[in-house]
């Protein structure tokens, strides 16, 4: 038993480490989706007047605009790819490889209880008397002259 929560605490351990490992990439991917949307805030304000007041020298008005959003929506586009490239599988892959050999250290000790219990009982079924050790007879016997000395020594009334 001691193997089984021995087992027990390194899974506990290692799915620690792996929910750590997780919630720094998530806020590693939370900053990067941050400065993308601060990124775009303030770049969108600058270059969008700067971009319209260029286009619309050589194009419509209505035209500059549309190729301002455009190039907008690109940088947005760009920026969020980039936070979902974050992955924390890399960085998990020896705690899910030691969460793993104690499952299974885990499961073969409860096979391996299972079957010594399985065999203790088709003993018993195979030979009841076979677990009426020397210890246990002795012991029973041992109890059995105490209660027949208590017995003598008592006068009966």
């Amino acid at each position: 038993m001691s193997r089984i929560s021995r087992n027990i605490s390194i899974i506990l351990r290692a799915e620690r480490l792996i929910a750590q490992r997780h919630i720094a990439v998530a806020a590693r991917r939370t900053g990067f989706f941050a400065a993308a949307g601060l990124a775009v805030g303030l770049a969108v304000i600058m270059l969008n007047v700067a971009g319209f007041f260029w286009l619309s020298a050589s194009l419509s008005k209505p035209l500059a605009a549309l190729i301002m959003a455009g190039v907008n929506l690109l940088l947005a586009l760009v920026l969020a790819l980039l936070a979902n490239m974050q992955d924390a599988q890399a960085d998990t892959t020896a705690a899910v490889e030691l969460r793993d050999m104690a499952l299974q250290d885990i499961e073969t000790e409860i096979k391996d209880t299972l079957s010594d219990a399985r065999n203790t009982v088709t003993g018993i079924r195979r030979d009841p008397l076979g677990i009426l050790t020397p210890d246990v007879i002795s012991a029973v016997l041992g109890i059995l002259i105490k209660f027949a000395k208590r017995k003598k020594d008592k006068p009966d009334p």
